[in-house]
């Protein structure tokens, strides 16, 4: 093996001098090895990826320059269309243009309501409402007639466009109602049957709306009507309300403008007599300007007015504050607001007859000053559902109106029907108002909310003795829930605080004391459950005062008990 070993070497040596120049020549030698072979293992090392070249003269890459010529390839294959994955989501409900309403209940109560539109064009409309309600009557212990009819018709006719929106609208109402609250001890039976006790009221009215979007003239309305009664009683009251807005130095100015007009008259008095009119022009110009600067927004204005009467009265100049702000303390979670707004209120008999329907048609016609009205508040959400608002007012009025009863004259012969200690009349007083309210909303979910309000109130006058039929607290809370996609329910409660009134009796023969009377409060429950069958059928049932609460809303004016309806509406489009 030794012999081997040294051969291989020497073929290796000789290989290594064949690689030298040809003309040299080492000769030849013979080599003995004495010692033993012993191997070893040499270190293991790692052989770079990239081997580091030491020569001095290293060749450089040469620069590369090479095109790619692109040509089409015939192809049969074609990609599968991707599919959109399935979201599952209810189905819009279909929103239907007209409905018709019809409900039936005890007392003889029936309710109708049917509103219609049309599109005319694609910017043109049209629509209509007709709406009835009535009751045949039937509260306890009343010897008079107490039905009531109410029906109003009502249409207008518009156009909507990008610059320009517009509206004409034209409508009747009829309301019969009877002065059924008398005190039944103070007269006989022959007086009693030959009271005629009912009262009718009807009014036209005409108006209109126009909108400009790129225009200083925003918005102005205008509307004229005309109220009359079975008892000669007519009024005509025209109120124009033009609008304008633009900006002076990146600040937005904002007029309004104020013209109304009321002129009427009473072809009764209390006692007979020749009738009286009454008339007032009031011409208002309020400009304000707005300022927004981070949290704080701020709109100050100033009203003037100048009421000119036309009948009885004097012709007076008004000046008012009318500034209002807020400021946001923690976003929408908290803002505080603030105001010191004064206006003139005009008074009307509509007005009147809308708010007490049992009244006199013998009253005195005149514009409340609402000095001012000082508030502060703090509205926000406690939570993503629930909102809150509560605020602090003072409001000083000069010629407020209060409702208060009428008295009865025994001796009086062949009276009407309103003057049997049955109907109210209207005071006016300097009345300042210190009121507290508070309001708390929430969304539990999507298919539940609820809402709970009240409002605290002080008066102090100046002539009367007390704020007639104003009460000192009112209270409400209501509650709706969307059981299933079929059934649905709600609930109201409103609570109404003592009033004040008087009974006046006066004779000939004898000298009645005036009886100073204290209406009891009250509250009033109602619920309602309603069931979808279709998209266009709906059934309901409601409930008023299912309290069986035996209050009185004015003076010897009971209200119904129990009151049950049930219905049904449909929708539907043409």
């Amino acid at each position: 093996m030794k012999q081997v070993k040294i051969l291989i070497v020497a073929l290796f040596i000789t290989q290594i001098s064949f690689s030298q120049k040809k003309d040299e020549n080492i000769g030849t030698e013979v080599v003995n090895v004495v010692k033993p072979y012993t191997p070893t293992i040499s270190d293991a090392f790692k052989v770079k990826e990239t081997p580091t070249l030491d020569d001095e003269d290293t060749s450089k890459k040469e620069a590369i320059q090479y095109n790619i010529f692109s040509f089409p390839v015939a192809s049969t294959f074609t990609p599968s269309k991707g599919r959109a994955a399935s979201v599952d989501k209810s189905a819009d409900e279909k929103i239907f243009s007209n409905y018709l309403t019809l409900g039936a209940g005890n007392y003889g109560t029936a309710n109708a309501e049917l509103f219609v539109t049309e599109n005319v064009s694609n910017t043109n409309y049209f629509g209509g409402m007709l709406r009835h309600s009535s009751s045949q009557g039937g509260i306890n212990d009343v010897v008079l007639d107490d039905k009531f009819f109410n029906t109003a018709l009502d249409f207008t006719y518009g156009s909507r466009t990008r610059a320009l929106s517009w509206n004409a609208d034209l409508g009747y109402k009829n309301q019969v109602y009877n002065w059924y609250g008398i005190y039944p001890e103070t007269l006989d039976n022959a007086t009693i049957n030959s009271i005629d006790e009912q009262q009718t009221y009807h009014t036209l009215y005409v108006g209109g709306r126009l909108s400009l979007a790129e225009s200083i003239l925003k918005e102005s309305t205008v509307k004229f009507s005309r109220f009359w009664d079975a008892f000669g009683s007519a009024e005509n009251r025209f109120v124009a309300k033009p609008a304008l807005e633009f900006d002076v130095v990146d600040q937005k100015i904002k007029t309004d403008f104020v013209i109304d007009y009321l002129s009427g008259s009473f072809d009764k008095t209390f006692y007979g007599g020749s009738s009286f009119k009454y008339g007032f022009t009031n011409i208002g110009f309020q400009p304000s300007v707005k300022i927004q600067k981070d949290d704080l927004s701020l709109n100050v204005g100033v009203g003037f007015f100048y009421s000119a009467a036309q009948e009885a009265g004097e012709n007076k100049f008004f000046i008012y504050p009318q500034v209002t702000g807020s400021y946001k303390i923690v976003g929408d979670l908290m803002i505080a607001y603030a105001g010191l707004e004064g206006t003139l209120k005009q008074n009307s008999y509509n007005d009147f007859v809308q708010e007490n329907f049992f009244v006199s048609p013998t009253l005195a016609i005149a514009p409340t000053d609402q000095k001012y009205d000082i508030y502060v508040g703090l509205k926000g959400k406690l939570a993503n559902s629930v909102s809150y608002n509560i605020r602090g007012s003072y409001l000083n009025e000069e010629n407020k109106a209060l409702f208060k009863s009428n008295g009865y004259d025994e001796s009086s012969a062949n009276l009407e029907g309103y003057a049997y200690g049955n109907s109210f009349d209207v005071v006016y007083d300097n009345v300042k108002t210190i009121s507290f309210f508070g309001e708390l909303k929430a969304e539990f979910s999507k298919n539940v909310s609820f809402g709970v309000n009240g409002t605290f109130s002080s008066y102090s006058m100046d002539v009367q003795k007390e704020a007639w039929n104003l009460p000192a607290i009112k209270l409400g809370a209501n509650l709706d829930v969307d059981i299933t996609p079929k059934w649905y329910s709600g609930m109201s409660l409103f609570f109404v605080g003592q009033r004040e009134d008087q009974f006046i009796r006066s004779s000939i023969l004898i000298d009645y004391p005036i009886e100073n009377v204290t209406l009891k409060s009250y509250f009033d429950l109602n619920a309602h459950v309603g069931y979808k069958y279709s998209e266009r059928m709906t059934f309901f049932l409601k409930g008023n005062n299912l309290a069986n609460q035996n209050y009185q809303r004015w003076l010897n004016y009971p209200v119904q008990g129990i009151q049950v309806l049930a219905g049904a509406s449909y929708k539907f489009d043409f």
